[in-house]
C-alpha cells in the first residue's frame, strides 16, 4: 500500500474543496447573478477562503465531514462552472447510473450486507488495478463513442492522479467516488426518471 504524501493530500483537498465550494455557490445563485460572475472570480474567493488557516477556514469543516472530495467529483463540479454550464446540472446518465451502483454497493459493504472488503481492496495490489484499467478503459470508449466526452475525460484524469500521485487518499475507491458525487449521481438519476414519466405522460396525453 502506497500512500501520497501528507503535503500532496493537503494541497488536493484545499484546491478540490475550492473547486466543489465555487460550484455550489455558482448552483445557489439566481441564474442571471450566474450568468454575470465570471468562473474565475468565483474560485478565486473562494480559493482564499479556503485558504484561511484553521477553523476560519470551510476546508476544516468539510474535512471532518466528508474528508477529501473525489477526484471525479471535483471535476465534475469544474465542468459545472464552464460557459453555459447551468451550476446545478444533472450529470450525464452515462456516469451517474456506475457512480450510484458504486456507491450503493461500497455502503451496503459497509454495513455489513455484502462482507466483501471492497473498499479496503482499494489499497489492495490487485483489486485497484484492475479497476483503474477498467475505468480507464471505459472512459477512452466513451470518448471514442462521443458520449459524456467531458465527464470521460474528468474519470481518465482522476484515475490518471491516482495512478501517478496517489491521491487524494492512496486508495482508489476516494479518487472514483464519495458521499457527495454518490449522492449527485442519485439525484441526477431521480431528475431523469421524472423528467421521462412527463414525457411520456405529454405524449399519451397529446391530441392525435
Amino acid at each position: 500500500m502506497h500512500l501520497p504524501e501528507l503535503e500532496w493530500q493537503l494541497l488536493y483537498g484545499r484546491l478540490a474543496w475550492a473547486v466543489v465550494l465555487a460550484a455550489v455557490v455558482a448552483a445557489l445563485l439566481p441564474a442571471a447573478w450566474r450568468s454575470r460572475t465570471p468562473a474565475a472570480g468565483l474560485l478565486a474567493v473562494c480559493a482564499a477562503l479556503i485558504a484561511l488557516p484553521q477553523e476560519y477556514s470551510p476546508a476544516y469543516w468539510l474535512v471532518l465531514a466528508f474528508q477529501a472530495p473525489s477526484a471525479v467529483l471535483a471535476g465534475c463540479c469544474l465542468l459545472s462552472l464552464m460557459p453555459g454550464k447551468p451550476g446545478n446540472a444533472a450529470l450525464p446518465h452515462a456516469l451517474a447510473v456506475p457512480v450510484a451502483l458504486t456507491g450503493a454497493a461500497l455502503y451496503l459493504d459497509a454495513l455489513g450486507w455484502l462482507s466483501l472488503g471492497l473498499y479496503y481492496a482499494g489499497f489492495g495490489p490487485y483489486g485497484a488495478p484492475v479497476v483503474a484499467v477498467a475505468a480507464a478503459f471505459a472512459s477512452v470508449f466513451m470518448i471514442v463513442r462521443g458520449r459524456a466526452r467531458a465527464h470521460a475525460l474528468v474519470v481518465l484524469g482522476a484515475v490518471a492522479l491516482y495512478s501517478i500521485w496517489r491521491l487524494p487518499t492512496g486508495n482508489l475507491w476516494d479518487a472514483l467516488i464519495d458521499p457527495l458525487l454518490w449522492g449527485w449521481a442519485v439525484v441526477s438519476l431521480a431528475a431523469h426518471g421524472m423528467r421521462s414519466v412527463r414525457q411520456r405522460r405529454r405524449a399519451a396525453t397529446a391530441p392525435a
